[in-house]
């Protein structure tokens, strides 16, 4: 009972993170929409939703003190949204691959308009100087990414040492009791290695989207900021027609 009310609580923080991108989402269109041109409005949509993305950070390192492995592969995810999942969320970098993206298409989307002078201060018209710190975030966050998962892979090459590979043997004589409360320690530890993983994750994918942000000007930051809005709840709507 105790580990369904959990399983209840983690899916109902990552459907509340749904709705909240919803809302943002809608804010962050009516801005660009009616306030293109308002530098602090737009500056302040942009805040408010990194807020929402800190708070839901906070919460559920909250929760995944009582069962970080659990976020890794969050069964309230469908299999279509996990298989993008990099320990438990998206990777850093992708933040800064859909910067690239939509730079390029929103260029050629007005090109015409760029060789003849006329100007949108949009995501097409980055500048040299952002382009060569968009470049050094990058190279960071793929350092960082790297280290990560090589951590990752450390930690599961691990369950094969001892004392597990003593009890995956027939014949050790070690007693069933003792067997138990070796295992237990073996997993408690795992899962507060991995719940450490996930944090530092979160950190890095936090500290890259602020780090994109402050590049960006504020027209810039709205617009990347619905993309990826967009992106992640069209990943969720695919996975929620799975079987359908």
């Amino acid at each position: 009972m105790a580990k369904q009310m959990k399983h209840q609580q983690f899916q109902c923080c990552y459907q509340n993170w749904v709705a909240q991108q919803r809302l943002d989402l809608d804010e962050l269109l009516q801005a660009l929409t009616h306030y293109p041109t308002d530098l602090d409005y737009l500056q302040l949509m942009t805040k408010k939703s990194l807020s929402h993305f800190e708070n839901y950070k906070n919460t559920r390192a909250q929760l995944a003190k009582h069962d970080g492995p659990s976020f890794l592969a969050p069964s309230w995810g469908s299999t279509f949204e996990n298989s993008f999942l990099w320990i438990g969320g998206c990777r850093a970098s992708l933040i800064i691959r859909l910067v690239y993206a939509l730079c390029g298409s929103q260029l050629n989307a007005h090109l015409e308009d760029f060789l003849e002078g006329v100007r949108h201060g949009n995501l097409g018209e980055i500048s040299s100087l952002q382009l060569k710190k968009i470049d050094d975030l990058h190279a960071n966050t793929i350092r960082d990414e790297n280290k990560l998962s090589s951590h990752v892979a450390s930690l599961q090459e691990r369950i094969a040492d001892d004392p597990l590979v003593l009890l995956a043997n027939e014949g050790t004589g070690v007693r069933e009791a003792s067997k138990d409360e070796v295992v237990d320690k073996a997993m408690d530890a795992h899962a507060r290695d991995m719940y450490n993983v996930l944090i530092e994750a979160d950190k890095l994918r936090m500290s890259t989207l602020k780090g994109m942000l402050e590049i960006l000007t504020p027209l810039q930051a709205v617009e990347f900021l619905v993309a990826s809005k967009k992106l992640h709840l069209s990943l969720y709507m695919s996975g929620a027609h799975e079987g359908m």
